[in-house]
């Protein structure tokens, strides 16, 4: 089993590709840096595709690669407005459709399970796609569960289904807070 480098958290398409950036050493990185990245992203989160194989073509990397980063950028300036308790806008919706627009759904029914399948360009079917969950999380109030990760440092987000939740992984920063908590109180 291959291990990916993208903090897969919580199997949301649309907040899988916004923690495609993180803090590492108290420096921002971006995980997605080139095509071959964007290929490597697609590979992580197969499973909430299941007809796969229709994204990874290489020759639409290119522009796979310059809407990602744009939606990205988008959804995160909206989802962390919105783990701060602001109003989902009517401008993120709209942004959401449109995406959808360019590649509306036909379903087709796989392993027992309806799923929607974008029909046109991959580059616009992995959009429609990433647009779809997002508008899907609004539908739910899912969103409205969404939260920025209690380490300062960290720029992850998540659904906190408990509403307990502090850290974004407890692998990531949970164990950390805590030896970090630990080693403070040795010293004192």
């Amino acid at each position: 089993m291959k291990r990916t480098k993208f903090p897969l958290l919580c199997g949301q398409l649309s907040l899988d590709l916004v923690n495609t950036e993180v803090v590492r050493r108290g420096q921002r990185i971006d995980l997605l840096l080139s095509e071959a990245e964007i290929a490597d992203w697609l590979y992580a989160v197969q499973a909430a595709i299941p007809f796969w194989d229709g994204f990874h073509c290489e020759a639409h990397l290119s522009a796979m690669y310059e809407q990602l980063t744009f939606m990205r950028q988008v959804l995160r300036n909206h989802f962390e407005a919105i783990a701060q308790q602001q109003t989902i806008p009517t401008a993120l919706v709209q942004y959401l459709e449109t995406c959808i627009e360019q590649a509306p759904f036909t379903y087709r029914l796989v392993d027992g399970k309806l799923h929607a399948i974008p029909v046109g360009e991959p580059p616009a079917m992995l959009q429609s796609l990433i647009a779809f969950d997002a508008l899907t999380l609004i539908a739910t109030n899912k969103l409205h569960r969404l939260k920025r990760c209690a380490n300062d440092d960290c720029v992850l987000l998540f659904i906190d289904e408990s509403g307990r939740r502090k850290w974004c992984s407890m692998k990531i920063c949970g164990n950390r807070q805590k030896v970090a908590q630990f080693q403070q109180r040795q010293t004192e």
